[in-house]
């Protein structure tokens, strides 16, 4: 999900840069910064984004400059009134401790950044949303371009890792058919000691009780539903739409089943196997977060 794009654009007495880029996020995350005095250009611009756009921390930039002097200068109230009232406190802290301050004339205040800005008339701005409306969707062609070009590089990768999972879910079921002589023996020494001591025991509990001693030996569901987890997420990757909430999810299915198989490993051969399970789970939700 990063990518970068930037463009420049010019409309009259106007010029502009966009610069749009984004990082990984599980959602959506739009971090727009452009002049609020182009009133609806915010909210028009996160409905086009929102449009395209499915996952991703999003920040998109508009620097904008105006090459004429033909805008009113107009005080900003709301920071006139935060300056003001820190030089307030910054005096008042200042005579508590007995120190004496030069007075600030109106020049000192009105030079301050935001105290004083440059309106643009009315018809500028309304003319100007529009053309910016119809500037963007081109920056935003490139900047999917860039992330799709990502998503095919990292759509190998992951591939490979499905293949790491799958050759390591063969290792594990040979490994299990393997100690199937082992288990079969501890399951006898198993039933040997409940059956000893079973006696005025209630028949169906014993019979529960050697049934789970059985499924807690039996990895062939672990495996069956590792293969079933493969399949779905390399269908998923041939898909053209986004894929990543899904690939998420079936990442934290894989998880569910390797740590199981390690649980119920009882031989050190198929632990083994189930930590490499692990390990490349693990990589394969990384680079999961990094789709859309």
């Amino acid at each position: 999900m990063t990518g970068f794009a930037a463009a420049k654009g010019a409309h009259g007495a106007y010029s502009w840069t966009w610069e749009i880029r984004s990082v990984n996020a599980k959602g959506l995350d739009l971090r727009l910064r452009v002049p609020d005095w182009i009133e609806g250009l915010e909210a028009a611009l996160r409905a086009q984004i929102g449009k395209r756009l499915q996952r991703g921390n999003v920040t998109l930039n508009l620097r904008l400059s105006r090459s004429d002097e033909g805008g009113t200068m107009a005080l900003n109230a709301a920071q006139l009134a935060s300056v003001l009232s820190a030089m307030a406190e910054i005096e008042h802290q200042a005579m508590e401790r007995g120190l004496s301050l030069a007075p600030a004339n109106a020049a000192d205040i009105v030079a301050l950044r935001g105290v004083l800005e440059t309106a643009a008339p009315e018809s500028d701005s309304a003319a100007l949303l529009q053309v910016l409306l119809g500037d963007i969707p081109p920056v935003l062609d490139s900047f999917i371009e860039m992330r799709a070009k990502e998503g095919q590089a990292l759509e190998a990768v992951l591939r490979g890792q499905l293949d790491e999972i799958e050759a390591l879910t063969e290792a594990a079921e040979s490994a299990a058919k393997a100690r199937q002589p082992q288990v079969a023996e501890t399951l006898k020494a198993n039933l040997a000691a409940v059956m000893d001591n079973s006696e005025g025991a209630d028949p169906a509990r014993v019979a529960q009780e050697l049934a789970l001693l059985a499924v807690k030996s039996d990895v062939t569901e672990e495996i069956d539903r590792l293969r079933a987890h493969i399949i779905a997420a390399r269908d998923l990757l041939g898909q053209s739409g986004p894929v990543g909430r899904k690939l998420d999810f079936l990442t934290q299915e894989f998880n569910r089943e390797a740590n199981t198989l390690c649980s119920k490993a009882g031989a050190v051969d198929l632990t083994r196997i189930g930590l490499d399970l692990k390990a490349v789970i693990d990589r394969l939700r990384e680079q999961v977060q990094n789709m859309e």
